[in-house]
């Protein structure tokens, strides 16, 4: 990358990043009290009665998934929110002209939702230390699980961006789509619990490995196998990316 596109690409990402920092009170707070509640609720009253499950607390089972559907939600709005807003104040015609390659620019909205993603999942970690002892036991999976899981919702909320043709369209993905593959992406059970025909089903589900591998960095356990769920990940973010960019580079939903 010469120093023009490294230029473009520091530009893009610190504007997406002031523009989640500036409104704070509505990025990265929310995110904190959510959890909060969700800790409160399904971690004290209801985990209480649960018991144990994988031979751990049950609030400490549901923390790590608790954490990524965070960063999912998070990092999957801001780039939504953010391409979308720029595309209808026609600002990113004026990128589109830049002699700035396409995946720069791409480049520079991912990096704003995945810098969000990290924020948000930094902030709720140290809200589930407020209820939980958390303890890591491989860090380096649990960076890598929290990074590609941004990169790949980030990429989503990109490509829904590009597709929308009001702000409610911005809505329609997370609420009919992403919301019950987190639900059911075995944040508050485990996938052992399933009969074996619903465990074949949840295997369609992108966050299932996602949350097997980032619930293994936290415990050391998982239902599935750990470099398969990194393969698939790894797997999505390439195709996600890819997609991005035939999108971005024929103008699709962009040029009126």
């Amino acid at each position: 990358m010469n120093h023009l596109y490294f230029v473009a690409f520091k530009s893009i990402l610190t504007k997406e990043i002031n523009r989640f920092t500036r409104i704070w009170i509505q990025t990265l707070v929310p995110p904190a009290i959510t959890m909060t509640l969700y800790f409160l609720i399904f971690g004290n009253l209801v985990g209480s009665r649960i018991g144990e499950m994988g031979g751990v607390s049950y609030m400490e089972f549901i923390a790590p998934g608790l954490i990524m559907m965070s960063v999912i939600t998070s990092s999957y709005s801001n780039v939504a929110s953010s391409f979308y807003s720029a595309k209808f104040q026609r600002n990113i015609e004026e990128i589109m002209v830049a002699p700035v390659p396409h995946y720069v620019m791409i480049a520079g909205y991912v990096g704003g939702g995945v810098a969000r993603g990290l924020c948000v999942g930094l902030i709720v970690t140290v809200v589930a230390m407020l209820f939980v002892d958390i303890s890591l036991h491989h860090v380096s999976l649990v960076i890598l699980t929290m990074f590609l899981t941004s990169v790949l919702f980030s990429l989503g909320g990109l490509i829904n961006a590009v597709f929308a043709k009001s702000f409610d369209d911005i809505s329609i993905i997370p609420t009919f789509i992403l919301t019950p593959l987190t639900y059911l992406g075995g944040v508050f059970y485990s996938l052992s619990l399933l009969p074996p025909f619903w465990q074949g089903v949840s295997g369609l589900n992108p966050v299932v490995y996602m949350i097997n591998v980032f619930r293994y960095g936290f415990l050391g356990f998982a239902d599935l196998s750990v470099p398969l769920s990194i393969a698939i990940m790894l797997g999505f973010c390439v195709s996600l990316w890819t997609l991005a960019y035939y999108l971005i580079s024929r103008g699709i939903g962009l040029r009126s």
